[in-house]
């Protein structure tokens, strides 16, 4: 049984222009990687389609399908692009209904069963964690689907289904390292985002799976809120793969919460300095891990820049939506991390359920006060799986359009505010954030310490201008 990926890419955020995301931060389909993997182990063919780095027009995404005559279509779908991936589903099974099309990821994960009785041109549905639930379906040929958990599926009388929950995988080490061999292109045609890393090519990594926060805003509903990892031998041997096989010289830990264990990230450091593995990394920490051990580990092991989500100025805003921290202690951590030698990113929303105007520009005043090198802000999205998601109207208005549910878009309008209101102080964010002497002094020293992202910058220069117009910042 042949098995085809497809990963969509989703409406443009930005209808009428070239989606400048595509440009500068394209990133490998990680998910489908793994489950493409622990296929292949198993001696099951897969093809694999990312829609992101070869975009297609649905006609001619529906040929090559039909050109590659696969058993199965299998869709991994944010909620912003689900819609799109059913109407390929829809192309598909008017052009040949006998190929079974199955759909995963996040949207699926949390919408569950129901999505089988409004959408006939979807088979079923995986579950959760994707790897053995697919293989079993696949040997099973898509056959008893009760009898294999993590599925959703239609019974004998064509009513929406759902088999027994998958339990989680334990030893995330047994699973294969993702199938980048099957991207066309990898790694030239991925890039993380610009400014982003001190060299090319580079990819992504994610080395651990589930979040144990309670975060208001987090869908957690296809890795669970535990915490399970890869052990750092096998993240090196990872590491070491990607630049032996590759020519790869910078990773993104995409992880939640890289440091989150911090025996496991010591002795990441500590072997990964011995090797003298000479690849720099980012990753993703929280303010509550940070010590000056902790930063001493990961600037010796090489890493470049480490991102951390504040999300909020606010102290009242914070403690509604995630652990509350002491705002006074994220400056003195920071100012940590920049006095070790690496880079600060900072992560912010706008938009959360309870802000007003004054909350907005509280965060905006106390982001430009921070040590920070770079931000990325975005549009407070409420996920069906998010526990926001279930009070979401007690706090505001909700237009709840998947295609625009990217983060990019203002689909809830906190009460007492305006979209058109949100939309100027977002691009106020940007504008005060960015147009200042040290900002613009910092991305000058980028000339020497990312010199690849500098000409990726001049390279799409005009597109640059374009957009930045049409935003008005």
């Amino acid at each position: 049984m042949n098995v085809l990926f497809i990963h969509p890419h989703g409406s443009n955020w930005m209808p009428g222009m070239q989606d400048i995301t595509t440009i500068f931060n394209v990133m490998p389909p990680l998910g489908i990687l793994s489950i493409a993997a622990w296929l292949e182990k198993h001696q099951v063919p897969v093809e694999i389609i990312d829609c992101y780095a070869t975009p297609l027009t649905q006609q001619e995404l529906v040929n090559e399908v039909l050109r590659r005559k696969p058993d199965v279509v299998a869709f991994s779908c944010t909620t912003s692009s689900f819609l799109e991936g059913n109407r390929i589903a829809e192309a598909i099974k008017a052009a040949d209904s006998g190929i079974t099309t199955v759909f995963g990821g996040a949207h699926a994960c949390t919408m569950g069963a129901p999505l089988l009785d409004r959408f006939p041109a979807i088979d079923c549905l995986v579950m959760g964690e994707g790897e053995q639930t697919m293989l079993e379906l696949v040997q099973a040929g898509f056959q008893n689907l009760a009898n294999i958990p993590g599925v959703a599926y239609r019974d004998s009388n064509g009513q929406a289904a759902q088999s027994a929950p998958r339990e989680l995988i334990a030893n995330l080490d047994e699973l294969p390292f993702p199938a980048y061999h099957l991207l066309p292109g990898f790694p030239q045609k991925y890039k993380l985002p610009l400014f982003s890393s001190p060299t090319a090519p580079n990819s992504s990594i994610i080395s651990s799976r589930g979040c144990p926060y309670q975060c208001s805003y987090c869908d957690r509903s296809v890795f669970s809120r535990g915490f399970r990892f890869n052990s750092p031998e096998y993240i090196l041997e990872h590491v070491a793969m990607l630049q032996r096989d590759y020519g790869i010289r910078h990773v993104f830990f995409y992880d939640d919460l890289f440091t989150f264990d911090r025996k496991r990230v010591a002795h990441f450091c500590e072997l990964k300095a011995r090797m003298g593995l000479q690849v720099t990394y980012n990753c993703i920490a929280r303010l509550e891990h940070v010590d000056q051990e902790l930063l001493s580990l990961l600037k010796g092991s090489g890493c470049w820049q480490v991102n951390f989500g504040i999300e909020s100025g606010d102290p009242e805003i914070l403690k509604k939506h995630r652990k509350f921290y002491g705002l006074d202690e994220v400056g003195r951590k920071l100012q940590m991390v920049k006095d070790s030698g690496m880079r600060v990113k900072g992560l912010f929303m706008v938009g959360l359920p309870g802000e007003d105007e004054a909350a907005i520009r509280r965060t905006i005043d106390y982001a430009l006060s921070l040590p920070l090198d770079e931000i990325n802000v975005t549009k407070f999205t409420p996920f069906p799986g998010a526990p926001v998601f279930k009070t979401l109207e007690q706090f505001g208005q909700f237009n709840e359009a998947w295609e625009l549910m990217n983060c990019m878009n203002f689909v809830f309008i906190p009460h007492g505010m305006t979209k058109q209101q949100l939309e100027d102080l977002y691009n106020e964010f940007i504008r005060r954030f960015y147009r200042r002497s040290r900002i613009h002094w910092g991305y000058t020293k980028m000339i020497w310490q990312s010199p690849h992202s500098v000409l990726d910058f001049l390279k799409n220069l005009p597109a640059i201008l374009k957009f930045e117009r049409k935003q008005k910042w």
